[in-house]
This record gives structure tokens, C-alpha cells and sequence, in this order.
């Protein structure tokens, strides 16, 4: 079922609550057909955000601490639990119209795995896969990919954060997704330096176009 992706790429250092709302507005237009497929691609600034099923013993550090760190806390309306967003790491947010494109909810979070499944490896980690576990993308017991979603009307929101040059001891304040006996990573660390984000970026939509089957992006 081609059609058409519009791509839009916000930079770095982006609040998350500026993203949420440029989300929100687009989710709305997208509702009302009045936009295509929509994939903002963004760094965030530092935020840990909580998911709908999060528990708060997964913030390990105190307010006091965190703004030591200099890392927000944000609650937000995605699924899943607790997890952080920075510099060096790559969020994509999908708005789309998951009836138009004839996808479940979880046929399209194995579409988003997927895509980043096949971008690692066009950026030279051909080992990543999934995890019975927990969803998102994962290279033995280390995470480098997690998703959260949102649907409402059959238009997602929120999306993926693929872990690029992201610096990782901002984990150290969360139990990443709830998992205790998981650890994090990133394509930096496992190929021995940091990587090309501009790169990683185009691997991300070109694969996000074939899995969904888009015939060109603007």
C-alpha cells in the first residue's frame, strides 16, 4: 500500500514538551486528512519520561539529583515505563493513520523494530534483533532501541529512541523499562566510535520506507 511520507527533521536539543505539542497538532491534522504520514526525527534535551505503566521506584534519583544532572522528568502518554531521551540519541515520532495503511497496533510496533533492525545494520551492526522480554531492539542483553506508543483514532503518536552516541551513565538514574537484569547500549559503544548521526538517520527513514511501504518521502 504506497503513499506518501513527509519527513521532518527538528534537530537537537529539542524540550520534550515542545515535541509533545508540535505531536499533538500534528496528530489532529493527520485525523482530519489534512497532512500525509508524518516522521519527525529529533534529539531530545535530557528527560527521563514516564509511560503509562511506569512505577516510580524506577526514578532512582531524587529531584535534588536530577537537577544536579541536569535531566527533566516528564509524564507522559506513551505505553511502557520509564525511560530516557538525550544528545547522541535518535527519536523518531510517527504520525500515522494505522487504518489507512491496514496495520494492528502490534503488526505496527514489529514494523517499527524492523525498521531500526535493518537501519543498525546499513550502519555497520548487522547483530541487532528482538527480545521476548520486552519490545524494542536489542543486541544480546543490552537494549539500544526502545518504543512507546500511542494510538488514538487509528493516528499514533510518540514513537522510538534508537540509541546512537547517547551518553549512557544518564541511565544510571532509571531502571530503564522496568527491566532490573537488562542493560543499555548503543551503536557507539559497540562499534568502538561514535557514529555518523546524519547517516544513521537517512539508514532510519530509507528502512522506515521499505517496512511500511512508502513510495517516496518530501
Amino acid at each position: 500500500m504506497p503513499g506518501t511520507l513527509k519527513v521532518m527533521d527538528l534537530g537537537a536539543g529539542v524540550a520534550y514538551d515542545e515535541a509533545v505539542a508540535r505531536q499533538e497538532c500534528l496528530h489532529t491534522e493527520r485525523r482530519a486528512g489534512a497532512i500525509p504520514d508524518t516522521l519527525l526525527l529529533l534529539e531530545h534535551a535530557p528527560v527521563y519520561t514516564l509511560g503509562r505503566s511506569a512505577k516510580e521506584e524506577n526514578v532512582r534519583w531524587s529531584e535534588a539529583e536530577l537537577q544536579r544532572a541536569g535531566i527533566a522528568r516528564f509524564q507522559t502518554t506513551r505505553g511502557g515505563d520509564v525511560t530516557y531521551h538525550g544528545p547522541g540519541q535518535l527519536v523518531g515520532y510517527p504520525i500515522l493513520h494505522l487504518g489507512e495503511r491496514a496495520l494492528t497496533v502490534t503488526a505496527y510496533v514489529t514494523a517499527l523494530e524492523e525498521t531500526l533492525i535493518r537501519a543498525l545494520a546499513a550502519c555497520g551492526l548487522p547483530g541487532a534483533g528482538r527480545d521476548a522480554r520486552n519490545r524494542g531492539v536489542w543486541v544480546g542483553n543490552a537494549k539500544i532501541a526502545a518504543i512507546g506508543i500511542r494510538v488514538s483514532r487509528q493516528v499514533t503518536q510518540h514513537g522510538f529512541a534508537l540509541n546512537v552516541n547517547t551518553r549512557l551513565a544518564d541511565y544510571g538514574g532509571i531502571v530503564a523499562c522496568g527491566l532490573h537484569d537488562a542493560e543499555v547500549t548503543s551503536l557507539a559503544a559497540l562499534l568502538g566510535h561514535p557514529a555518523d548521526m546524519a547517516a544513521v538517520k537517512r539508514a532510519v527513514v530509507r528502512a522506515f520506507m521499505e517496512v511500511l511501504d512508502y513510495d517516496k518521502d518530501t
